[in-house]
């Protein structure tokens, strides 16, 4: 029987995750579930006891992205719109999908957006990509799609919602993030109500998690204003195509097992 670690570890766990979000945008369940499931947190427990600190965390870390105003509400208003259905679609459509084959299709999804993360963003392409987000449809279709992905995988939508940002709506690294943990701060609370009523979430492990997760957000939100833009992206980049390869493995190897 696996036994969960000690609570400084846990909390020293919590801590590197919350940098991540608030450098990149990400860190919910894609992270942190994985982390706390190594760490001797069973299924379930491992999903939904990082919620509880998810939300004042990527609240916490957006306050500096709208303070430079480089978050922008509008486009995470309509994310939310499009992003909310298309996570209750997908989570109902999860019970017909075949799940191992979609987690080893998400890893290589990952390794595919961080290998084009990493590459310069020229230009034209960013200025294609504002005329874009003004097609407010095409922002919360774009946002359901990503719903319904990570609903189908019980996933961090912001592991795919930072690169469509960047990649499809001309949004630079640091708008990116932030605009992405405006959207993670709304879409984490049906989730929270919902696996808290089911009776998922081990209270203290969420918050020796929360102890590292939430000033670790702010730490490293504020750190994303002293590093240049490029440089986070590329690392960005970086760490998507590690964490995919080595979530691939994982599931493959699991798959086997």
């Amino acid at each position: 029987m696996t036994h969960l670690a000690a609570w400084p570890v846990i909390v020293l766990a919590g801590l590197g995750v919350g940098v991540s979000m608030g450098l990149f945008g990400v860190g919910g369940s894609s992270v942190a579930t994985p982390l706390l499931a190594l760490l001797g947190a069973p299924g379930l427990i491992a999903v939904a006891s990082p919620l509880p600190a998810t939300i004042p965390s990527a609240a916490l870390g957006a306050v500096p992205y709208l303070r430079s105003r480089e978050a922008r509400t509008r486009a995470a208003a309509w994310s939310v719109l499009g992003g909310i259905p298309g996570t209750v679609a997908g989570a109902l459509l999860s019970r017909l999908a075949g799940g191992p084959v979609l987690l080893v299709l998400s890893g290589v999804v990952l390794i595919l957006i961080g290998a084009r993360v990493v590459r310069p963003i020229g230009e034209s392409t960013r200025q294609e990509g504002t005329r874009r987000r003004q097609n407010r449809l095409l922002l919360a279709a774009s946002a359901a799609a990503v719903g319904v992905f990570t609903g189908l995988l019980a996933n961090g939508g912001a592991f795919l919602l930072v690169p469509l940002y960047l990649l499809v709506f001309g949004l630079r690294m640091r708008q990116a993030v932030g605009t992405s943990l405006l959207v993670i701060t709304v879409l984490a609370i049906p989730t929270l109500v919902t696996h808290w009523a089911l009776g998922h979430i081990d209270w203290m492990l969420a918050g020796e998690f929360a102890a590292g997760l939430i000033p670790g957000a702010v730490a490293g939100s504020l750190l994303a204003h002293k590093i240049n833009g490029p440089v986070i992206r590329r690392s960005f980049g970086v760490f998507l195509m590690v964490f995919g390869t080595a979530f691939t493995a994982y599931q493959i190897g699991t798959g086997r097992g």
